[in-house]
């Protein structure tokens, strides 16, 4: 089920807000460099995690259980971040 469009603008403008942060560091660091194609797999993983937990905020009742599920998804989101820039598992998805 796609989210009102009011909930999908302010959950866009939110992953556009964060993936500033680094575009902007990228104008004064030479430590930060992300090519278009990071930005588009931050943009897939911000935008798609917010989706799925705007899904389950929605069809789970229990707060406990809205806490649990949107934890691990955000844990899933974390490791596979850390996966794709440094390969802290190897696979070879790895951005090495």
């Amino acid at each position: 089920m796609i989210p009102k469009l009011k909930t999908f603008l302010i959950l866009l403008s939110i992953v556009l807000l964060l993936l500033l942060i680094p575009f902007v560091a990228m104008q004064f660091s030479n430590e930060v460099n992300w090519s278009v194609m990071d930005f588009v797999m931050a943009g897939i993983l911000l935008f798609g995690t917010s989706l799925v937990i705007e899904l389950v905020l929605r069809k789970v009742k229990s707060t406990k259980h809205r806490l649990l599920i949107s934890g691990i998804i955000l844990l899933l989101l974390f490791l596979l971040w850390a996966e794709l820039a440094v390969g802290i598992f190897g696979s070879p998805i790895a951005g090495n």
